[in-house]
């Protein structure tokens, strides 16, 4: 990976740090790896205050990240903000009562489990992940919140995959959708 220059506008820095691995986990998938950008400490500083400076006026109540990555950037920023961290897990991890929201695969089906008492009603809360590909987890995760009464201000990711679709599945079902940088392809 070439050495980005950190005085490019701070898109351009973030989208040259995440590596393209060609060909994982199947043949023809662009895999979109963030783990550069996480170890290089400032453009991880980069990425966290590109969603610190969008949400620091909105002031959410907390931040659901979704498992696992979202948890990453997820409980950085609900710091950043001084909200709590809700983590949104694959069934089976936490420990105390939950919620939980099956949603489809391209191949079979998954399931997303969160604290019954992790929001309240009328909590404002920020759904973070690290990539969006289907949009599938992300709806599943917005779902579980509001069925607790929670509203969920917008579906943030790093890295869109448009062509996959899932920030316009996203949107049509009723989700404000933003992300720092799009890749084409998959």
């Amino acid at each position: 990976m070439p050495h980005a220059d950190p005085t490019l506008d701070p898109i351009v820095f973030l989208k040259q740090q995440i590596r393209t691995v060609p060909d994982w986990p199947s043949a023809g998938v662009q895999f979109r790896d963030i783990t550069p950008l996480l170890s290089n400490p400032r453009a991880f500083r980069v990425l966290i205050d590109q969603f610190v400076h969008r949400y620091f006026d909105a002031r959410p109540d907390a931040i659901a990240g979704l498992d696992a990555r979202g948890f990453i950037i997820g409980s950085v920023l609900a710091y950043e903000l001084n909200v709590g961290f809700v983590p949104i897990r694959k069934k089976g991890k936490l420990p105390f009562t939950t919620v939980q929201e099956t949603y489809e695969l391209e191949y079979g089906s998954a399931t997303v489990e969160m604290h019954t008492d992790a929001v309240k009603a009328g909590d404002r809360v920020l759904l973070i992940d690290d990539l969006i590909a289907t949009g599938g987890t992300m709806m599943a995760g917005k779902r579980l919140l509001e069925r607790l009464g929670a509203e969920v201000i917008e579906g943030a990711a790093i890295v869109d995959l448009p062509e996959l679709g899932g920030s316009k599945r996203l949107r049509d079902g009723g989700l404000k959708v933003f992300s720092l940088v799009d890749f084409e392809g998959h």
